[in-house]
C-alpha cells in the first residue's frame, strides 16, 4: 500500500481535528476469519476469493447500491463508534453481537483511499479521493456523540465515510487484540476463542443492573409465596433477594470479594439510583459494600425445605431498596440510556480484559410510552453493541403480569410469540442469550438444548421472576482467584 505523495496535507489536517481512529463494524462471529485472512477485506474481495462472512452485515439492498457505485471493492470505515447503520443491521438482525474495530487514521493517506462527505451510496454524497474531497468532510459533524445530537439537515453528514481499496491489514486494526483472540505468527494456526466463557474473578469482575419499573400500574396486585401484594413489593423482594444472593456468591471464608459491581436503577418519569440508606444516590457498588449497608430488615415468609417436605418459614430478609409505584409514565429509553451512562465508565477500566460482559436486567408490568419504538430500540442497541473482549452486554426484558395469561419465556424466534405486538417488542430490545444458558432454561422449560434464546419473558408471574432472575445472574464466579 503506497502513501500519496501529498499525504503530509491530509495529515495537517486529520491532527488539527484530533483523529486519532477511524471506526468499522462488524459482527462478534466474524472475527476469527478477519484474523485467519490477514485482516479485513471489502465484501467484495471476500467473494472473489471465496471467503466466508459468518454474519454479512450488508444486505442485497446495499450490494447492489455498492456495485451501482462501484464500490463493492472498498472497506468502508467511519469516523464515530456510534454509526446509524451499525443500530440498522442490529434491528434487522443481522448482526446480533456487534464489535468496533478501531482503524488506524493512516488508511487516509493511502492513494486508492476515496472519502464521501456522507453515506457514500446517498444521493448527492461527494465522492472523491483528493485532498479538496478530504476537506468537504463535515468535520464539525462527525464529532458530535451521536447523529441524534445533529439538526436533521446536518445528520447525514455525520456518517462521512473513508473508502479503504481492498483490504485493512491487521497492523492497522488497532484493537484486534483485544477481544480474547491470540493473534498467531501463522494464520492457519489461530487460537479461537468462545465468547462468554470468562471465569469471573477479583481481577476480572463483571457488572450487573437491575432496572425496575416504578409507575403507578406495579401497584397492581400479585401473589408471591401465598401472599397477596402489589407487585411493587413484590419485585423489590426478589430484588433484593438477589442482591443477597450475589453477595453469598462472593463470600470465601470471612471474605467477601469483589466479583461483581452491581447497581440497581428504579425508573417512570426519569430514572434514579434506587439504593436506600448510606448506600443512597450511588451507582455502582461492591457486594462488601451491600453486606456492610443493609438498609432494613422485614420477616417474610418463604418456603423452606424441611423433614416433612417443603414448609412455609418466617424468616428475616436484608433489603436495599425499597418498593415504589409513582406516575403515570414507563420511559425504557431513559432506564436504558442510565444503565448505558453507568457501563461507559465501567467499560473504560474493564473492556479490553477478560471480564465476563455485564448483565442488564429489565423488569417491568407495562408498555413503554413517552416515546417511539424506534428511540426505545436504540437505547436498547446501544446497550446490547457494548463489549469486553468476552462478549458483549446481555440485555433481559421481562414483563410481568398480576393476571393468570400465557406466559412465554426464552423465545427461540419471533415465531415463537404468535401475534403479540408487545411481545415482539420485547423480542427485538433483547439480547441473543450465548448456548452456555441453555443448560439453565432446558431445567425450567422444554426447550431446544442447540438452538439461542432471547433474553426475554412476558406475562411472567413472581415465581418465574424469581426463576428469570436466578438465570440471568451469572454464576461462574471463581473462588480460587
Amino acid at each position: 500500500m503506497a502513501k500519496r505523495n501529498n499525504y503530509l496535507s491530509f495529515k495537517e489536517l486529520v491532527d488539527y481535528h484530533g483523529i486519532k481512529k477511524l471506526y468499522h463494524f462488524t459482527d462478534r462471529s466474524n472475527l476469527e476469519s478477519i484474523i485467519r485472512n490477514g485482516g479485513l477485506f471489502s465484501w467484495g474481495d471476500c467473494e472473489e476469493k471465496n471467503i466466508t462472512i459468518a454474519s454479512a452485515g450488508g444486505e442485497e439492498l446495499q450490494h447492489n447500491l455498492d456495485r451501482r457505485h462501484n464500490l463493492q471493492h472498498f472497506v468502508r470505515v467511519g469516523f464515530s463508534s456510534e454509526h446509524p447503520m451499525m443500530y440498522d443491521a442490529m434491528n434487522d438482525g443481522r448482526i446480533k453481537n456487534p464489535v468496533i474495530l478501531e482503524i488506524d487514521p493512516e488508511v487516509i493517506y493511502e492513494e486508492n483511499t476515496q472519502f464521501a462527505d456522507r453515506n457514500a451510496t446517498r444521493s448527492g454524497a461527494n465522492v472523491g479521493n483528493t485532498f479538496d474531497d478530504f476537506k468537504k468532510i463535515h468535520f464539525a459533524s462527525i464529532k458530535a456523540r451521536r447523529h441524534f445530537d445533529l439538526d436533521a439537515e446536518e445528520q447525514p453528514f455525520y456518517q462521512a465515510e473513508v473508502l479503504v481499496k481492498n483490504f485493512i491489514p491487521l497492523d492497522k486494526i488497532l484493537n484486534i487484540g483485544n477481544f480474547g483472540i491470540k493473534i498467531p505468527n501463522s494464520p492457519t494456526r489461530i487460537e479461537s476463542k468462545t465468547p462468554y466463557t470468562a471465569q469471573i474473578t477479583r481481577a476480572t469482575p463483571t457488572a450487573i443492573i437491575f432496572l425496575v419499573d416504578h409507575s403507578v400500574s406495579m401497584k397492581g396486585e400479585t401473589t408471591l409465596n401465598g401472599e397477596k401484594m402489589p407487585m411493587s413489593e413484590a419485585v423489590a423482594r426478589i430484588v433484593n433477594r438477589q442482591l443477597n444472593e450475589l453477595v453469598l456468591r462472593c463470600i470465601k471464608a470471612d471474605e467477601v470479594r469483589h466479583y461483581f459491581d452491581i447497581a440497581v436503577i428504579g425508573y417512570g418519569e426519569n430514572s434514579y439510583s434506587a439504593w436506600n440508606g448510606t448506600l443512597s444516590g450511588r451507582d455502582f457498588v461492591t457486594p462488601e459494600e451491600l453486606r456492610n449497608n443493609p438498609w432494613r430488615r422485614i420477616t417474610v415468609k418463604e418456603p423452606k425445605r424441611t423433614r416433612k417436605g417443603v414448609e412455609m418459614k418466617v424468616v428475616e430478609k436484608v433489603q436495599w431498596i425499597d418498593p415504589a409505584a409513582t406516575g403515570s409514565w414507563t420511559h425504557f429509553h431513559k432506564a436504558f440510556e442510565h444503565a448505558r451512562r453507568l457501563l461507559e465508565k465501567w467499560m473504560e477500566t474493564h473492556r479490553e480484559h477478560d471480564c465476563y460482559p455485564p448483565t442488564v436486567i429489565h423488569i417491568t408490568d407495562g408498555y413503554y410510552n413517552g416515546t417511539s419504538k424506534d428511540e426505545v430500540l436504540q437505547k436498547a442497541n446501544e446497550l446490547k453493541s457494548m463489549f469486553t473482549n468476552d462478549g458483549n452486554v446481555l440485555l433481559f426484558n421481562i414483563h410481568i403480569s398480576p393476571r393468570q395469561e400465557k406466559g412465554i419465556t426464552f423465545p427461540a424466534s419471533i415465531e415463537d410469540l404468535g401475534d403479540n405486538e408487545y411481545a415482539a417488542d420485547l423480542f427485538d430490545l433483547s439480547s441473543l442469550l450465548p448456548l452456555r444458558y441453555n443448560e439453565e432454561i432446558c431445567r425450567m422449560q422444554d426447550a431446544e438444548p442447540t438452538v439461542r434464546h432471547s433474553a426475554m419473558a412476558i406475562n411472567a408471574d413472581m415465581s418465574t421472576l424469581i426463576k428469570l432472575m436466578d438465570i440471568g445472574t451469572p454464576t461462574n464466579v471463581s473462588h480460587s482467584k
